[in-house]
């Protein structure tokens, strides 16, 4: 019996000094991911030893050899048995389950309790070991990385990058604009109520605000340059879609995913290309390209006022399908984004993010690449990249591959819930205590921002037509008592109220009828035929022996009205709502156009300025300013005061916009830079979305309110902005 549990405490000494040694060998090439692997090679040790025969060791659970253990090593094991028994309880709180080498964190936490106390206080002294030492190589990196990008220089590979990212960003800014444009013509072909409209323009912000979450996560995990391909393909592929479907369900799915698509593209396109430039060119280079959202707006209401008008560029199948002019409109407007991936393709990734996950040689090669690149443009192609070593971040968790043991299947889903966990842990990080003062104030600003640009942004436009409406509405005609006989009408009839007229034999033939009210009156023997009407209603009339021949004159349009010995033949099949005209159209791509072009001279400004004032400088000067023009609204009483106001306040945001994503991209280190800018803009889509509704509730009820909330957000968001840090002139961390 004594010599069996003598036998059975060599055997868990010798295994265990060996998962040991094994351990401390493969730590200094793998790291964690393997140590956990020798750890639970040992408890697999101890598990065949207590499954084997025990007749072999009476009285002993357990046999002498399962394959595991040589019996040669037994005098080594007792030798080397006082190093393991020192080490005993630290093993035992190293057992992990299944999958935790996946890089999975071990949801039960019960066996902690269990573990001695000196094992656990080792364990939390390894960790905070790890974590100082990762942070030291975090910083000797930023600061090498730093040098390494002063002697590759700025040239030829950061302006191609520089045209590659701009297209994403261009396609973004297109994105914002594609439905507000479509929206007059595509109300007719899916028959849109004012609430579909609502819904459909709110969708794209919503499925931006998942999409810059999602993406930005994602970038810090798999790279920035795969996440950007993934985002671009998604928006490319559902835009081309939206462009055929003929339902407004299936149309409004296709406009959430390629919201969701597009909404990765700002924080990855600023993070991706900061980590190529040097400190004295970031934040000016960072502005400049930033005036790409500017191209995408004007690109959009350039192709808008090019297209939708000409309704001779469509094609019908049937009464089913439709292809009008606005859906070529939607297709085009998917070029930058297929541009963007085309160009992307033959750009390399991050350099930074490969050194930040510890992949020295792919790092090393791309930055060689970039310095390469330079030189030869700048003819100097024999200056050779005199790097030879760059620091990388020691790894926390390494996915290790666990052969054949395990499905195909199973494998992904395991990969698939590391990659999970790590994304939500990363998320988590930027409200340590480290993060969380400066990501709270960032969520402060960024909100308080997008909600009065968008809010003003949307609310200018339905301002613009109120005043429009209004004044329509004051050139309206009237007429009373009138008596027509014996007339033909065969042009268009509009803005007019006929109260109490009588009509007798006239005919009304191939024409359009706009904003035309009959009140009271008599219709005998009339002859309507080719009718199109808009906004145009027949109340408390009566209808004697009148035809209608191929007319969208039904009964929504003729209200409490008698009808005797009347017949309607051949109606109009479609829509039976009142649409927007095409002048009003018209102006729709005019102001968008003028509104976008104003902000060129802010881009130019804030590009000169950012690196000679500083971000913070430029961000609460920018806003202040926005904050004392919000106040002139009330002096836009009419058309082209409330354009020149909308030009005016465009221009001197812009400047604040342009600041706020220099300052972001350089608050957070690279491995959360993604995670954190996505957040905050999905917070900017959550805002805009906010602004709109709240401002749009306004129009034609009073300006004071959405002026108030505009210039106070503005006001507090100038406020917290001086509060934080100023990142000019340091190293990219």
């Amino acid at each position: 019996m004594e010599d069996g549990y003598q036998n059975k405490t060599a055997f868990i000494k010798g295994a265990k000094d060996i998962a040991k040694e094994v351990k401390r060998q493969a730590s200094k090439k793998v790291g964690r991911g393997v140590d956990k692997m020798t750890d639970e090679y040992s408890k697999r040790s101890y598990a065949r030893f207590e499954e084997d025969d025990d007749d072999d060791y009476p009285g002993v659970p357990g046999g002498q050899d399962s394959g595991y253990y040589r019996g040669d090593s037994q005098a080594a094991n007792d030798d080397e048995g006082r190093h393991s028994d020192s080490t005993e309880g630290h093993d035992e709180d190293d057992e992990i389950y299944e999958g935790e080498y996946q890089g999975i964190p071990r949801a039960d936490s019960s066996k902690a309790a269990d573990s001695l106390a000196g094992g656990d206080g080792q364990q939390f002294r390894d960790m905070a070991q790890f974590e100082g030492e990762r942070r030291k190589d975090q910083e000797e990196l930023a600061q090498q990385y730093e040098t390494i990008l002063q002697e590759c220089g700025h040239g030829k590979f950061q302006w191609t990058l520089y045209f590659v990212l701009g297209l994403a960003l261009m396609a973004d800014g297109v994105e914002i604009f594609v439905v507000g444009f479509v929206l007059p013509s595509a109300e007719k072909d899916m028959c849109l109520s004012e609430e579909s409209k609502g819904m459909l323009g709110l969708i794209v912000y919503l499925g931006m605000m998942v999409g810059a979450f999602v993406w930005g996560g994602l970038a810090d995990r798999i790279g920035r340059r795969q996440s950007l391909l993934i985002c671009l393909s998604i928006n490319s592929v559902f835009s081309f879609f939206s462009s055929f479907v003929q339902g407004y369900s299936t149309f409004l799915f296709c406009r959430l995913l390629s919201g969701v698509g597009i909404g990765g593209s700002i924080p990855i396109v600023f993070s991706y290309y900061s980590e190529f430039l040097a400190q004295e060119k970031r934040g000016e280079h960072l502005s400049w390209l930033c005036m790409f959202w500017m191209i995408g707006g004007i690109y959009a209401s350039a192709m808008a006022w090019a297209i939708i008008p000409h309704y001779g560029w469509s094609f019908q199948m049937g009464s089913a399908y439709q292809f009008h002019s606005w859906r070529v409109f939607v297709l085009v407007c998917a070029f930058p984004s297929v541009a963007a991936i085309a160009s992307l393709t033959t750009m390399p990734e991050s350099p930074r993010f490969f050194l930040e996950n510890g992949k020295h040689d792919e790092g090393w090669m791309i930055l060689k690449q970039v310095h390469d690149t330079n030189m030869r443009a700048k003819g100097h192609p024999e200056k050779v990249f005199s790097v030879t070593t760059i620091k990388t971040v020691k790894q926390m968790d390494e996915l290790v591959d666990m052969g054949g043991d395990i499905s195909t299947l199973r494998r992904y889903k395991l990969k698939l819930t590391s990659l999970f966990h790590q994304v939500r842990s990363n998320f988590l990080a930027i409200f340590n205590p480290e993060y969380r003062r400066t990501t709270f104030m960032m969520m402060a600003v960024w909100f308080t921002m997008s909600f009065s640009y968008y809010g003003l942004t949307v609310w200018f436009p339905d301002m613009i037509k109120y005043i429009q409406k209004q004044d329509y509405a004051s050139r309206t005609k009237f007429f009373t008592k009138e008596r027509v006989e014996h007339v033909t009408f065969n042009f268009t009839l509009e803005n007019q109220v006929h109260r109490q007229g009588q009509y007798f034999n006239d005919k009304f033939i191939n024409l359009k009828m706009k904003s035309m009210v009959f009140e009271d009156s008599l219709f005998e023997e009339c002859y309507f035929e080719d009718i199109t009407s808009s906004r145009s209603f027949f109340r408390n009339c009566t209808f004697i022996s009148t035809l209608f021949y191929n007319t969208d004159l039904f009964q929504n349009r003729i209200i409490n009205s008698k009808l005797v010995n009347s017949t309607f033949l051949h109606n109009k099949e479609g829509c039976l709502l009142d649409f927007t005209d095409d002048n009003n159209a018209y102006m729709i791509y005019f102001v968008s156009f003028l509104g976008t072009l104003a902000v060129l001279p802010g881009n130019i400004v804030s590009a000169l300025l950012m690196d000679k004032i500083g971000r913070l400088r430029m961000l609460a000067g920018s806003s202040v300013i926005s904050c004392v023009s919000c106040f002139f609204l009330s002096f836009g009483s009419t058309e082209s005061g409330m354009i020149a106001l909308l030009c005016l306040f465009g221009g001197i945001s812009i400047a604040s916009w342009n600041a706020l994503d220099v300052l972001t991209v350089e608050l957070y280190p690279s491995d959360k830079r993604t995670t954190a800018f996505g957040f905050l803009n999905a917070l900017c889509k959550l805002a805009a979305v906010l602004g709109i509704s709240i401002f749009q509730s306004f129009v034609g009820i009073t300006k004071a309110v959405p002026i108030l909330f505009a210039a106070g957000a503005l006001a507090a968001g100038s406020f917290l902005a001086l509060k934080l840090p100023e990142t000019r002139g340091q190293v990219l961390q």
